[in-house]
Parts: structure tokens; C-alpha cells; sequence
């Protein structure tokens, strides 16, 4: 059975670890209004989710 012979340190673990990130949410342009939106969430310009009226924006 493979045993490591040394103890990986913090800085040497940290260091092959630095690639994993978690990536930004990219914004997706609203079908509604064409405003910059995040996926799965409500426009905050014109308040339309799923092609329905959600939430009243002034």
C-alpha cells in the first residue's frame, strides 16, 4: 500500500491547490429588456423572470 514518506507542508499543499477557484457568475442579457443579468435570477431593470412579471420596478 503507497504511504507518502514525507509530511506534504501547508506552503507545498497551498501550492498545488492554486488553481482550483471557483469561477464569476458570467451576466446573460435579459429577453425582456436586453439589460445584463445573472442567470436564474429576477431582472433588476424591468423585473420580468421566465418571460412573466415578477417584481414592480419603477
Amino acid at each position: 500500500m503507497a504511504v507518502p514518506k514525507k509530511r506534504v507542508s501547508k506552503q507545498r499543499k497551498r501550492k498545488r491547490r492554486t488553481h482550483y477557484k471557483a469561477e464569476l457568475p458570467r451576466p446573460n442579457s435579459c429577453p425582456q429588456c436586453g439589460d445584463p443579468r445573472l442567470p436564474h435570477r429576477i431582472c433588476p431593470s424591468c423585473g420580468y423572470y421566465g418571460g412573466e412579471r415578477v417584481l414592480e420596478v419603477e
